[in-house]
């Protein structure tokens, strides 16, 4: 007798309309709640082209939670109130953001509301599958400003040192100080638009799309994330020494316009080819060897079965409960009045005097460029020299308010950029200069170009302090701005040459008799 096993339908889980309903309400409550936040991401994207791709991130983080349709269906959500946890958890760190007019933490705050949203209602079993889609929009956000230069002006001297190296190697005369290559005939400035950054970030953005389709070992799909760092420098770097090589024969037109661009694209497209290369080598070498179309696929979900039982998602109380704790962010955020920085009054550098004891000085103007990429609200630079011939070129940048990015910039970032190195950096200590009754310490940094040698003082005076770490700088920054309401403050440089056969001792006596002079002065200027 044959027996002939019935087969029973699978069963799928659809969500009733009231979920539906539900998630476009969620949506217009993080729009109302996060509106600031929201705003500020798509004024970068719009203003700085490493961050052009933000717009089509969400996009990509549909596409792939849509790509998983038919293991959600598959799994029936329970809620989570671990969600409901982490949406309060955005909320304060919202709060935080707002009240800091840290745009960072406002907008991180967003990425975990949004995560927190979705534990809430899948629960940890359906959080799996969407985790690495959501994981996604953290490439839209942008990093912090003050982070964001320094890792451009590492790339900046990186690019610049293997682009010139390329250009030897074809038997070019040129000379590299800091990020200008000097060709004799032509200088070639390597700006932080050639950094590299507007290709690592995209790029960075596919690898990790790339390593989740590429079904290898964890091993192998770290190894491809974290490959598109030295891939994009060291094709950014080709592209520099292209450029110059291009430039030598024939002429400056090629490092401008249309051509300049499409070397860009041209390389962007050349990283990408590199990654396919390196997944089918790192596929090829595999035990059992595979091929790379076995191993890496986009498959669409497939429909659902015609005989597939259907059953309706309750929706969780956990959900529920998110859902209420947003809406009571919506209306905080609707109904709170913005929060304002208090801007101290204060007296403008163009009063800051020009005769100090026995130093006399001469005021100079930034050029431009400069001015705009420091977006400074008010700066002192001049050079002053003394009866005996001692020379210092004094420098005192400032800021109304330090947020989004514009703040004080360390010299010690900005030096290499400019063709000097760093010999000696070291903590120092002025004890004929006192600030708030104790002697003041700040940054001593002996630099080096070619045969010249100068030396170099600075230090951040913000809010009654004096403080020489660029990093302690921002947290009392973003304490101050919750704690005070207020963000000023100001970068002071003192510099000096050391003459030949100058000891660095005699250079040191020069910086500290005229800061004897110049810090008393400065009250007024940089409010306490």
């Amino acid at each position: 007798m044959n027996v002939h096993a019935l087969t029973l339908p699978e069963n799928v889980y659809r969500e009733p309309s009231a979920a539906w309903v539900s998630f476009f309400v969620a949506l217009a409550l993080l729009a109302v709640t996060f509106h600031e936040a929201i705003a500020h991401l798509v004024r970068i994207w719009d203003t700085q082209e490493e961050y052009s791709f933000g717009y089509i991130i969400p996009f990509l983080s549909l596409f792939l939670i849509w790509q998983r349709k038919n293991q959600l269906e598959r799994i029936p959500f329970g809620g989570s109130w671990l969600g409901f946890g982490m949406v309060l958890v955005a909320l304060t760190f919202l709060a935080i953001g707002e009240l800091s007019t840290l745009g960072t933490i406002s907008q991180y705050a967003l990425l975990l509301a949004i995560a927190g949203l979705a534990l809430s209602y899948t629960g940890t079993h359906g959080f799996r599958v969407v985790l690495v889609p959501i994981a996604v929009l953290a490439f839209m956000i942008p990093l912090p400003n003050y982070l964001l230069r320094e890792i451009s002006q590492a790339l900046q001297l990186l690019s610049s040192q293997l682009g010139v190296a390329l250009i030897r190697l074809c038997n070019i005369s040129v000379y590299l100080e800091g990020n200008v290559i000097d060709l004799g005939a032509m200088k070639l400035q390597v700006v932080e638009a050639c950094s590299g950054l507007r290709y690592l970030f995209p790029l960075m953005t596919l690898g990790f799309i790339a390593a989740y389709f590429y079904q290898e070992k964890f091993w192998k799909r770290a190894v491809l994330f974290l490959s598109t760092i030295p891939v994009t420098v060291l094709m950014n770097s080709f592209r520099i020494g292209l450029i110059g090589i291009t430039v030598e024969h024939w002429g400056k037109s090629m490092a401008e316009g249309f051509l300049h661009d499409f070397e860009g694209w041209i390389i962007f497209m050349a990283c990408m080819a590199v990654m396919m290369v390196e997944m089918w080598v790192l596929s090829y070498w595999s035990k059992p060897r595979r091929r790379l179309r076995e191993v890496f696929g986009m498959d669409f979900p497939s429909a659902t079965p015609v005989d597939a039982k259907r059953s309706y998602r309750a929706l969780p109380w956990s959900y529920l409960a998110a859902m209420l704790a947003l809406g009571a962010g919506a209306a905080l955020a609707a109904l709170a009045p913005q929060p304002s920085h208090v801007r101290p009054e204060r007296h403008d550098f163009v009063e800051y005097p020009l005769s100090l004891g026995e130093w006399k000085g001469r005021t100079q103007v930034m050029e431009p460029v400069y001015l705009a990429e420091l977006k400074l609200d008010d700066y002192l630079l001049a050079d002053y020299a003394s009866a005996s011939g001692s020379t210092v070129n004094f420098y005192v940048s400032y800021y109304d308010v330090q947020a989004e990015g514009n703040s004080a910039h360390s010299p010690r970032a900005c030096i290499p950029g400019d063709g000097w190195e760093i010999i000696d950096f070291s903590p120092h200590e002025m004890r004929d200069v006192r600030f708030a009754g104790k002697a003041m310490r700040v940054n001593r940094v002996v630099i080096q170009k070619g045969e010249h040698r100068q030396l170099v003082y600075y230090w951040f005076q913000q809010r009654g302090r004096i403080v020489t770490d660029e990093y302690v700088v921002k947290l009392y920054i973003f304490l101050d701005a919750i704690t005070r309401g207020r963000s000023d403050g100001g970068m002071v440089r003192l510099v000096t040459p050391i003459e030949r056969g100058e000891s660095v001792e005699k250079a040191d006596r020069t910086l500290e008799a005229f800061a004897a002079q110049a810090v008393p002065a400065l009250a007024g200027h940089i409010p306490n």
